[in-house]
């Protein structure tokens, strides 16, 4: 069967225009029919190319069709290996659970529980926070500001961004909300510097005040690097009080590692670098090679839950397991979490050579590859703490002279303000520096239309 053909981005634009759903999003923003692939490039059916920071939101850490893990899809292929096993076991599930806890710090990977989740990370979000209810037989559930942890009903309570969930009236009870260490526009209108401590001071007292209205939760949700809500890293102090806060009071800690882990953030798991172990890890997205998997990491002191109370149907994809454990070893072979670093410290560095001659960028930030320019309007009005006006129109505009100009990137924070830099581990020093010039480009024109 070919998927060639001679039709142009026009023909399936209108096509997929009038019969898929209005909630499709990326084809709006990205106006292209794919044809091909290969590492970081994408290139469409009128042979236009272009340089993919987007990446599947961060699920593709080797690139497009990266050749191991192809001959590795091939090789189950052709083994005669059932591909659907529920959750049957299979030599190459077995495998792909070793590789797993082998990436686990290992106070956890001593005491490590997995479940595998319908093949979506909003679905081990809902494993999660269901994993945790039947533990501690408590309901509420803490969350913050800022957060995405997934579409689903249950998973969208969780969600800081209000947009989503404005036509679906009310949604799961017993959701709280805490302020993030935004440390660029502070919630609590003072200095970066104090953001941090202040976040973590208010969540303890809350949560020790018998007065304070909010019963002990189930559990307490986090991301340690927040990916859609504007590329947002918790200082390392704010997760270890945390972490020290849930400890003492007996709250099961779950972070969320579906876009940041996997090595994006220059450690395997974003958390690493405070130094803590959650009780309980979401993972998904690159986990899978590429491929449809979720899966929850937990400590067996939370294995309370019954058989079958949690369940999925194609929670058994083995194509998935076996190009994720191809991934792990060619990033463990090829050093890739510490390509992270290096490559993310070069694109940070061309980005905030970028910000320190343009008005329009407030800030650049993130950790390794997984990095974020806000926008601000310089001409618009302060809010009532003193931040600048948001830049979202701005956003929008270098989003679209970018893709132009044939880069790929997506937007994310408070109005669509934070340009987001998520490219495949393996992008070449090279391909770094033609996104700079590209995004540099589309700034110094942005300048020029506003003088």
């Amino acid at each position: 069967m070919s998927f060639s053909g001679a039709s142009t981005n026009e023909h399936y634009l209108e096509r997929q225009s009038r019969r898929e759903s209005n909630a499709r999003s990326y084809p709006r923003r990205f106006p292209v029919a794919l044809q091909s692939a290969k590492g970081c490039i994408v290139t469409d059916v009128d042979g236009r190319s272009y340089i993919d920071c987007l990446a599947g939101a961060g699920t593709l850490a080797l690139g497009h069709n990266h050749p191991e893990v192809i001959e590795a899809l091939q090789q189950v292929l052709l083994s005669g290996l059932p591909l659907h096993t529920l959750d049957l076991t299979t030599p190459v599930k077995d495998r792909f659970v070793s590789d797993i806890f082998d990436t686990l710090p290992s106070i956890l990977k001593e005491r490590a529980r997995i479940q595998f989740c319908s093949p979506s990370g909003t679905d081990a979000t809902e494993a999660a926070i269901k994993l945790a209810k039947t533990a501690t037989g408590r309901d509420h559930v803490i969350a913050f500001r800022g957060a995405y942890h997934g579409m689903s009903q249950g998973s969208l309570s969780l969600m800081g961004s209000l947009g989503p969930k404005a036509a679906l009236g009310h949604l799961v009870p017993g959701v709280h909300f805490f302020p993030y260490p935004y440390s660029f526009r502070c919630p609590f209108g003072r200095g970066p510097e104090e953001t941090a401590d202040l976040a973590a001071d208010y969540f303890e007292r809350a949560l020790n005040d018998p007065e304070g209205g909010i019963p002990l939760p189930a559990a307490v949700i986090l991301e340690a690097v927040q990916g859609e809500g504007g590329v947002i890293p918790a200082p390392a102090s704010w997760l270890r009080r945390i972490r020290k806060v849930t400890r003492d009071l007996g709250i099961p800690l779950i972070i969320d590692e579906i876009q940041s882990g996997v090595g994006r953030t220059g450690t395997f798991y974003a958390f690493e670098k405070a130094g803590i172990v959650p009780d309980i890890i979401l993972i998904s997205k690159a986990i899978g090679g590429g491929l449809p998997l979720a899966v929850i990491v937990y400590d067996e002191a939370l294995d309370l839950w019954q058989p079958g109370a949690h369940a999925g149907t194609f929670r058994g994809n083995q194509l998935a397991m076996a190009a994720g454990s191809k991934t792990l070893e060619v990033m463990r072979r090829d050093a890739l979490v510490e390509r992270a670093t290096q490559a993310g410290g070069r694109l940070r560095a061309h980005l905030e050579h970028i910000a320190a001659g343009s008005a329009y960028i407030g800030e650049v930030r993130g950790e390794g590859l997984m990095l974020g320019v806000e926008l601000v309007d310089p001409f618009g009005r302060p809010n009532l703490q003193g931040h600048p006006a948001h830049g979202g129109a701005y956003a929008r505009l270098v989003q679209a002279d970018v893709f132009r100009s044939g880069l790929i990137l997506e937007t994310g924070g408070r109005d669509g303000s934070v340009l987001r830099f998520l490219p495949p581990l393996v992008i070449s020093d090279a391909e770094i520096d033609r996104v700079a010039d590209i995004v540099g480009s589309a700034f110094a024109r942005l300048e020029r239309q506003a003088a």
